[in-house]
């Protein structure tokens, strides 16, 4: 019987923190890159559906709280950490899991992202703006696009856990 611990076996968490901490580098890395080259507000045309910018999200996803007092920045940071902590031990206890490992580690690394802009500036760097004519999907960065991904992850891995049942 194998034990889940951090990395003393075959069922390790290795490969899934491994995951979390390429995907928080890639996240930062392009954070860094739009900070240095970007001000506030500025865009470059990449296609008709697409744009390069710089925003800063106090809130949550699509805003949600970004025009509080302020308070909203440790909210969002203290849910950040408690959910980095509950996913560490899911993944300890899961790590044999591959699909459902893959959906934390993803969850994981973008959560961490996120928390890390919060703690240094106080808000989210989002830069990927796609858009339609006049609509535009609110902008994003690579920590979104993860937590995104390992979401459809989570729901697939339930879906087929019922299919075997």
């Amino acid at each position: 019987m194998s034990k889940t611990t951090f990395g003393t076996t075959s069922t390790t968490l290795l490969p899934w923190l491994g995951l979390a901490l390429i995907l928080l580098i890639a996240d930062q890395f392009t954070k860094v890159l739009i900070l240095g080259y970007y001000r506030l507000g500025d865009s470059t045309y990449v296609t008709s559906f697409f744009n390069v910018v710089r925003a800063h999200n106090t809130g949550a996803a699509f805003s949600f709280l970004a025009s509080a007092s302020g308070w909203q920045r440790w909210f969002f940071t203290g849910i950040g950490v408690a959910a980095t902590l509950f996913i560490l031990w899911m993944l300890k206890s899961h790590a044999g899991q591959k699909l459902f490992s893959f959906a934390l580690a993803c969850i994981l690394g973008g959560a961490l992202g996120n928390v890390i802009d919060r703690l240094l500036h106080g808000y989210v760097v989002d830069f990927l703006d796609f858009h339609y004519g006049g609509w535009h999907f609110p902008a994003f960065n690579v920590a979104d696009s993860a937590i995104t991904v390992g979401a459809v992850c989570l729901i697939l891995d339930e879906l087929l856990r019922v299919k075997r049942s």
